[in-house]
């Protein structure tokens, strides 16, 4: 097997269990996923890489079925509240595309695939979110690491 990179700046691949950081804000704490310059929420310019959970919950999300050339749809497009503080946009994976498979405020957790490989061998990593039942299914870190979570079932008590 070649080398495994990731797709994006924020995955992490190299230290066991994949994860993301984002950049913190050195005054108020706020995260940011992508580079900044400074910061949106107090304008400071000092940041700190911070690891953020590898779990969390669906705020909002949409079904795309619309997409670009040869990429598969129906899918999952969601908004993703982390456990501990932070906002991410991702896939939610291992799920059926349909209204009645999610819900928002399902737990999930961060899993990974390989998006492609190159001639030498050289896998682009990339990252989704799968439901999540419980963290003893999740593994530990409550990263799915590549393995398929089982899609979740719900009980019909949103209680």
């Amino acid at each position: 097997m070649g080398e495994r990179i990731s797709v994006v700046d924020y995955l992490v691949l190299e230290d066991g269990d994949p994860y993301v950081v984002a950049n913190a804000c050195s005054g108020c704490g706020a995260t940011y996923f992508e580079r900044r310059n400074a910061c949106a929420r107090c304008f400071g310019a000092s940041f700190e890489r911070r690891r953020m959970a590898s779990t969390g919950t669906v705020r909002s999300y949409t079904i795309v079925y619309r997409a670009a050339p040869e990429v598969h749809v129906p899918f999952v497009s969601a908004i993703v509240e982390l456990d501990g503080g932070g906002v991410l946009k991702a896939n939610i994976r291992d799920v059926e595309p349909v209204p009645e498979a999610i819900r928002l405020g399902m737990p999930v957790v961060l899993t990974t695939f390989v998006a492609g490989t190159d001639d030498d061998g050289t896998e682009a990593v990339a990252f989704g979110y799968s439901p999540a039942r419980t963290a003893r299914e999740a593994g530990p870190e409550g990263v799915a690491s590549g393995a398929r979570a089982p899609v979740a079932q719900e009980q019909g008590n949103d209680g």
